[in-house]
């Protein structure tokens, strides 16, 4: 794990002038260093634990591996706290929805993007130990590398007082249904109307999890389809979409299924490569 001078996080900011997103805990930066490459910089705010503690939960974030979570490639101490990431060549899912310069996300890509984030959460949830429930999961915290695969961005590191939650490897896949479970289900199915509407979550997505809850959402959903998609969507694949975000929201602290069972219920029902 590579240490950087702040000096070198400075430049490669450009004096933290491009912010990715920003929260009372973090601010996340787009950044290149000398070598070449964009990658993502994230400032941990509002931490007062000890450098062995953090030097700990850098540490096991290094631990990490999987395709669609973004690695850590170093860090930077000293009165400001730093953790550099890989390859974000393709910047945020938002500014891909967002961004009316840039080139529409067609279908596909955003199918694989759901399922990408899905892979993500099963493999911090149910194959990481300690499992991993302090995640972030929204447009502006997942990156793209060049080849639009999702990356969770927002993962693991503890703000000021809080401690990882663990949870015995063995009881997870039957015990992860609580709230810390919960709420990563709400915000992967906030993300998932976002893709299909390619509206904003601002606000905890309040507009879109009001629409879903609604009896005839179905008769309206011609209208909350992202325009730039035109007809190049399957419909069956919509209906699948729709069916895990609506169970996604709805689950509150008692979610009524795993991660598991929704990248297997995603894969049955759309056809796209596995990881």
């Amino acid at each position: 794990m590579k240490r950087f001078p702040y000096k070198d996080i400075k430049r490669a900011t450009d004096g933290f002038e491009t912010i990715m997103y920003t929260n009372s805990h973090i601010a996340a930066y787009k950044a290149r260093f000398h070598d070449g490459g964009v990658v993502l910089i994230k400032e941990i705010r509002d931490y007062d634990q000890g450098k062995d503690v953090f030097y700990r939960e850098v540490q096991l974030l290094g631990c990490l591996h999987h395709r669609h979570l973004l690695a850590l490639r170093g860090f930077s101490t000293g009165h400001r706290r730093f953790l550099v990431f890989d390859n974000i060549e393709r910047g945020s899912l938002k500014e891909h929805l967002n961004d009316p310069i840039r080139t529409p996300l067609n279908w596909r890509t955003r199918l694989q993007i759901a399922i990408g984030v899905v892979a993500a959460l099963e493999y911090l949830l149910l194959f990481n130990e300690p499992p991993m429930y302090h995640v972030s999961i929204n447009s502006s915290s997942i990156m793209l590398d060049e080849n639009f695969n999702a990356k969770l961005s927002d993962v693991g590191l503890q703000s000021s007082g809080e401690s990882y939650v663990t949870v015995p490897h063995t009881s997870c896949p039957k015990d992860c249904m609580g709230q810390e479970c919960g709420n990563i289900m709400f915000q992967l199915g906030v993300l998932i109307l976002e893709l299909i509407t390619g509206q904003s979550s601002e606000n905890g997505g309040a507009n879109l999890v009001q629409w879903i809850r609604e009896s005839r959402f179905c008769s309206s959903i011609h209208k909350m389809l992202d325009p730039d998609l035109g007809s190049s969507y399957d419909s069956r694949e919509l209906k699948s979409l729709l069916a895990v975000a609506k169970l996604c929201v709805r689950c509150g602290d008692k979610p009524k299924a795993s991660m598991q069972q929704i990248l297997r219920y995603l894969r049955k029902k759309i056809e796209i490569p596995r990881d």
